[in-house]
């Protein structure tokens, strides 16, 4: 057993689900690879010419080991991989590793404000929405919440691009970029505010939709909650009606909503992916929606299982959250 106290069991807890995720990643990037090679084409096509003499593409197919048989390239990319090398990207020019370590933060800080607006909006419609239950408001609420659950990502980005660039044009948000032009004449503050009005947007896309279905779970558990003997103890006992609220309630409603962020995590990194091309957002789904059409192999493999660790991480991050805020949780 594992208690939320730590110690030798919870570090034993967290090694074996680490070595659990292994078989995974290398199940990701296996189907990847093959999903890759398979597609139609090679890395050649980019700079594909008909002017360009048969030997000279043959020798740069060489140069990129994809004139290999397929288990060769796999066994060869296998052991860079565990030897720590990346490859070299066919698009960038650059060491696979160096263009990742530039992308990734910017996708780290659309996903990471993402998450705020998710559980921070849609934890508090919910826990409202209770509070209100059967009136007009939580009636409206739960109309638009489930309006914006259906709804995809991509066109939600859409309309507010088309939104923003017409009858909301006055707001004056950026709608491409993640930076302006004339960011790197800017103050210190005027960079930050920059590139926060760029993350709005974005922001708004990638996170609306699952804030509204965060809010209509809340809902449910802060209903079954406010429900218990124990609540109806704390208001007999005179406690004002905040203080039931938020420290008896609310605080007991959502430790099963903590539990949704080891769900909503892969949900996040796949609508950045998206969410990063509408908006031309310089994040890694960019990069690797970029590296896909490209057939750049070592940038594809490398952030693919990038997306798998950082999907695992956030699952065990999400088990350790929930046993933090429900101290009888035990992980068997």
């Amino acid at each position: 057993m594992v208690a939320r106290s730590g110690g030798p069991t919870l570090i034993r807890f967290v090694g074996r689900r680490l070595l659990q995720a292994i078989p995974l990643l290398v199940g990701i990037v296996t189907i990847i690879f093959l999903i890759m090679h398979l597609a139609p084409g090679d890395p050649t096509a980019v700079w594909f010419n008909p002017g360009i003499p048969p030997e000279v593409l043959d020798r740069m197919r060489a140069n990129m080991g994809v004139d290999q048989p397929l288990h060769i390239q796999y066994i060869r990319w296998v052991k860079a991989f565990l030897s720590g090398d990346f490859g070299y990207s066919y698009t960038h020019f650059r060491p696979v590793r160096d263009v990742i370590g530039d992308a990734l933060p910017n996708t780290l800080l659309l996903s990471g404000i993402s998450l705020l607006v998710i559980f921070g909006v849609g934890c508090a419609v919910g826990s409202f929405q209770a509070l209100r239950q059967y009136r007009l408001t939580d009636s409206l609420l739960t109309f638009v919440t489930l309006f914006l659950y259906s709804m995809p990502g991509f066109w939600l980005g859409l309309m507010l691009i088309l939104g923003a660039s017409t009858s909301l044009s006055w707001l004056g948000l950026p709608v491409f970029g993640m930076t302006s032009v004339d960011h790197s004449m800017l103050s210190p503050f005027g960079k930050i505010t920059d590139v926060a009005q760029h993350l709005v947007l974005p922001t708004i896309a990638l996170g609306l939709a699952s804030a509204a279905g965060v809010a209509r779970y809340t809902r449910g558990e802060m209903l079954e909650v406010i429900q218990q003997d124990y609540i109806r103890t704390a208001r007999a006992k005179g406690l004002p009606e905040r203080t039931v609220i938020l420290k008896h309630a609310l605080r007991n409603a959502l430790i099963p909503v903590v539990s949704l962020l080891g769900l909503y995590l892969p949900l996040l990194f796949g609508g950045a992916l998206v969410i990063e091309v509408v908006f031309s957002w310089p994040g890694m789904g960019r990069l690797m929606y970029d590296g896909i059409l490209a057939r750049d192999y070592p940038l594809v493999m490398a952030a693919s299982f990038l997306f798998g660790a950082l999907v695992v991480v956030g699952s065990l991050i999400a088990d350790l959250l929930y046993a933090l805020v429900d101290p009888r949780v035990r992980h068997e």
